[in-house]
């Protein structure tokens, strides 16, 4: 199809629809079926077509690769949960805290054996967190803020064993298809690492925010029990305490299977590089081929730990349910990621890629595409509060103006990274925000206008920063 305004349709649909509804799901759905209505042209065609796109995706190797990553990483993160891993160690390491600083830094040391997923790490520490707070007159403000900027900065720059990390790449991986560009998108999205400015920034304030003097509490507590969104969290919330309030806290439940994921997946990504024939242990990590490594890592895992926990004498029915159950959490992710994917065939059949580079791409200056694309990023990550949500809006458009203008795609990669970081650590709908304010008993408007404010100054210089960066970072 002749490229036209049209190929923007679908993302306009998607953005509109996720500030109005606060959900990107509904809007990803009705974009498809219009993009797939004027690729055909006709209403029945349209339907057809979209789920051909659905089908052509789960039909590719490389994303059933990342569907089951992320559905056996889920399970594996349910299986620690119900054997009492993640409380275990929350409890283990808490025990010794005397100060806010003690407990600043206690929230920074749970970092290596929680990263995996942000709630289950905010539920799980947020009750000792709460304990030490109350007795010690802290401000609750100023730890959630911490709690939340160790969790949100950490998990986006965490390059193996996440599942943020399979979301991460396959998106990539996604929007780079069909452009030659001599690297992997895997090295891509290592590369843009060093350019999510925003976590970056925001990790370096909450180090700094963990020496300074400490504020006495002063933050409101009271809940806006009126707000059903809120209400709906809180039921969820309250289902997974109650649950996880039975279960025998046992810290090497979660210590050794997070060893053997990260080391499985180092030594597998080592081998799979030098088996294509790497030299060296850094071109092994370029050239292994990571979405098939991760998912190989995860699976070893799942099978050692299995026979760990029955070897610890948990019950098999009671692990293999909460492995379901786990893997299930992640199917709102896999719904997320297959239906970006189908969008972003219909819209290259309408002529996206074609049309950027025509118009947009005309005019716009190369230095200032991956600032547009975290600002723009960003304030749609505030309304809609998913990071996820923001990378899969905004990565396909992203790329293609950055090959459009020439400008740096592994800067601009880095962008959008950090827009849907901000929308994340910032905004009220976040999961992050409203689980850490619920725990710890603050308003959720005030609690989220306190964390704006901090986040705020970390945007504006990421946006300074995208623009001198701009100026200066070869385009690729």
């Amino acid at each position: 199809m002749e490229h036209t305004a049209v190929s923007l349709l679908p993302f306009i649909i998607v953005i509109v629809m996720a500030i109005w509804l606060k959900d990107i799901l509904p809007g990803l759905v009705i974009g498809l079926l219009v993009s797939s209505f004027f690729v055909t042209n006709d209403l029945f065609s349209g339907i057809r077509q979209s789920i051909h796109y659905m089908i052509t995706t789960l039909s590719d190797e490389t994303n059933v690769k990342i569907i089951s990553f992320l559905y056996l990483f889920g399970g594996l993160i349910g299986m620690m949960n119900i054997a009492g891993g993640i409380k275990g160690f929350s409890q283990w390491v808490g025990q010794k805290v005397k100060t806010e600083r003690g407990l600043l830094s206690l929230i920074w040391l749970t970092l290596p054996f929680t990263f995996m997923m942000p709630m289950f790490r905010i539920m799980m520490i947020g009750p000792i967190i709460k304990s030490f707070i109350q007795k010690m007159n802290l401000s609750k403000q100023k730890v959630g803020m911490t709690l939340d900027i160790s969790t949100e900065s950490i998990i986006v720059l965490l390059p193996v064993a996440t599942a943020f990390v399979g979301f991460m790449a396959s998106l990539v991986e996604g929007a780079t298809r069909g452009l030659d560009l001599n690297i992997t998108p895997y090295n891509l999205f290592l590369q843009s690492f060093l350019f999510n400015f925003f976590a970056i920034i925001m990790l370096i304030i909450g180090i700094l925010q963990t020496f300074w003097p400490p504020l006495k509490k002063t933050d409101k507590t009271s809940k806006n029990k009126d707000d059903h969104e809120n209400e709906e969290h809180e039921l969820h919330r309250i289902g997974i305490k109650i649950e996880l309030s039975f279960v025998k806290a046992q810290p090497w439940h979660m210590i050794i299977p997070v060893f053997l994921l990260i080391s499985f997946t180092l030594v597998l990504l080592w081998k799979d590089g030098i088996d294509a024939g790497a030299k060296t242990i850094f071109s092994a990590f370029s050239k292994a081929d990571a979405t098939f490594v991760m998912l190989l890592a995860v699976f070893i895992t799942l099978f050692f730990t299995l026979i760990f926990y029955i070897f610890r004498k948990q019950p098999l029915n009671e692990i293999l349910y909460h492995f379901y159950d786990g893997g299930n959490q992640m199917m709102q992710a896999i719904s997320l990621l297959i239906l970006v994917w189908a969008l972003t065939m219909a819209a290259e059949d309408l002529g996206f890629s074609a049309f950027v580079s025509s118009s947009l791409g005309a005019v716009l200056p190369a230095f200032l595409v991956p600032a547009i694309i975290f600002i723009i990023g960003s304030l749609v990550g505030y309304f809609i509060g998913s990071s996820w949500g923001t990378w899969g809006l905004f990565m396909p458009l992203g790329i293609s103006l950055a090959q459009a203008t020439d400008a740096s795609i592994p800067l601009t990669i880095g962008a959008v990274f950090a827009s849907g970081a901000f929308g994340a650590l910032a905004s009220p709908l976040g999961d992050t925000t409203i689980t850490t304010a619920s725990i710890l008993d603050m308003d959720l408007v005030e609690y989220a206008r306190y964390k704006l404010k901090i986040a705020a100054i970390g945007a504006a210089i990421s946006f300074g920063l995208y623009i001198l960066c701009g100026l200066f970072v070869l385009s690729n």
